[in-house]
């Protein structure tokens, strides 16, 4: 499988996430500039965290106008699985991908720390490799990470499982819901505050985001590649 790790002016945990899946799961990945006309030759696109052309105006205000998006849309449409993670995930919001919107966390402090999530839909192609309600442990670190919607598109992302990951015990940042990461309708595109490319290994604090990628890799093989 080959992933395309999509590098905005002003990301910074691209590294991160090219290690994650280069190192620790050993598929084939290339950074990708923001201005890039095809990912057609790419399986999977990732959408790093960090600070878009600074974060100007709003996260991912501007980078969702990168030439690259319109790609990425494609991509979407065409059923390739799509993660984007902090930054990333607020860039998704931006393009429309996926619903609702990012406002700065309660405290209005930048909070970064381990926090634990709830899974709460393992049957993504993002998460089959977790259990069912699993807790696990995944780092976060924004200024803007409390999810918002309107209880009619809440009720939506209930009635659909689209609500993949909530904040288990304390809420870090007062997203709607305990909300830490949702899944569009056709369930191939993630959005998640935490970070999982740091928790790849054991020396890292802990190894759970790997199993996302794992899941990544085992759904589209099963899809894609023939015995």
């Amino acid at each position: 499988m080959k992933f395309a790790v999509i590098v905005f002016p002003g990301s910074n945990c691209d590294v991160d996430m090219y290690h994650a899946i280069k190192d620790e799961l050993g598929e084939q990945v290339e950074y990708v500039w923001h201005d890039t006309e095809s990912l057609d030759e790419f399986d999977g696109i990732l959408l790093p965290g960090g600070f878009s052309y600074g974060d100007y105006l709003r996260s991912g205000a501007i980078a969702r106008f990168s030439n690259v998006m319109k790609e990425v849309v494609k991509a979407a449409e065409a059923g390739k699985p799509i993660l984007g993670v902090c930054n990333g995930f607020q860039i998704l919001l931006e393009a429309g991908l996926l619903p609702g919107a990012m406002r700065r966390n309660e405290s209005l402090s930048f909070i970064c720390k381990p926090v634990e999530l709830k899974v709460e839909n393992n049957r993504t192609m993002f998460t089959s490799e977790l259990s069912q309600d699993q807790t696990i442990m995944i780092p976060i670190a924004h200024g803007e990470g409390n999810y918002y919607c309107d209880q009619e598109t809440l009720a939506r992302l209930t009635a659909n499982n689209q609500i993949v990951f909530t904040y288990h015990g304390k809420n870090p940042n007062g997203s709607l819901a305990n909300i830490a990461g949702i899944v569009n309708e056709k369930g191939n595109v993630l959005g998640m505050m935490p970070h999982p490319e740091r928790a790849v290994d054991d020396l890292l604090g802990g190894s759970d985001g790997l199993k996302m990628f794992q899941s990544i890799v085992k759904n589209w093989s099963e899809a894609y590649v023939k015995a």
